[in-house]
Order: C-alpha cells, then sequence, then structure tokens
C-alpha cells in the first residue's frame, strides 16, 4: 500500500505521496532547501486512516525546494456596456516547484 497524505499550504489543500513533484503558492526560502509542514489533515499509511480534527499533532511532512517559477498569464479585463470603457490587464503567480521526501505520521 501506498502512504499519502492531505496537506494545507497557501489557502489550498494538495493530496501528495512520497517522491511527488508539484507546485504550491511561493513559499519564502531559497532553492535546494527543506522544508517541513506540520499542517496535515489526513495520513494513509497501510491501509488506515488516520483524520486531524482539523490537523494531526504529530504529522510532518519533509519537502526538498526545486525553485520558483511564474505561471501562465491570466487576463483581467473590465467592461462596462454602452459607455466604451474597456481595461486589460494580466497577473501570472509566482509559485513554488517542491518535492515530497517523506511523510511521518
Amino acid at each position: 500500500m501506498n502512504t499519502w497524505a492531505v496537506l494545507r499550504t497557501g489557502g489550498k489543500q494538495y493530496k501528495v505521496t512520497e517522491g511527488q513533484i508539484f507546485a504550491v503558492e511561493k513559499l519564502e526560502s531559497s532553492a535546494n532547501n527543506t522544508v517541513t509542514f506540520d499542517d496535515i489533515l489526513l495520513v494513509s499509511k497501510e491501509g488506515t486512516l488516520i483524520v486531524g480534527k482539523p490537523k494531526i499533532e504529530k504529522a510532518k511532512i519533509k519537502a526538498k525546494l526545486l525553485g520558483d517559477f511564474r505561471d501562465k498569464k491570466i487576463r483581467v479585463v473590465k467592461y462596462k456596456s454602452k459607455s466604451r470603457y474597456t481595461r486589460t490587464t494580466g497577473h501570472r503567480q509566482t509559485k513554488t516547484k517542491i518535492q515530497i521526501e517523506t511523510i511521518e505520521s
């Protein structure tokens, strides 16, 4: 059985497994460092589920930071009908790519 967990960071929840690489909202740290997440909501280990209320106190996830990048651009349009008013701007969110190393419960 695979070990997986649900962690909360940046206002979002992610289902993660060991070795997984994914992007989260920007974390304040430099590349090639490790970060520890302690806001773990659920852990599945060897077929048993451990559910936090609201989080599991002893659980930790250690991850390696792989670097920062900017996400794809989104368009933001303001428009008012019948008045010839249109404004278009863009936004690119900064994210951090991480790799999960260990899940401890």
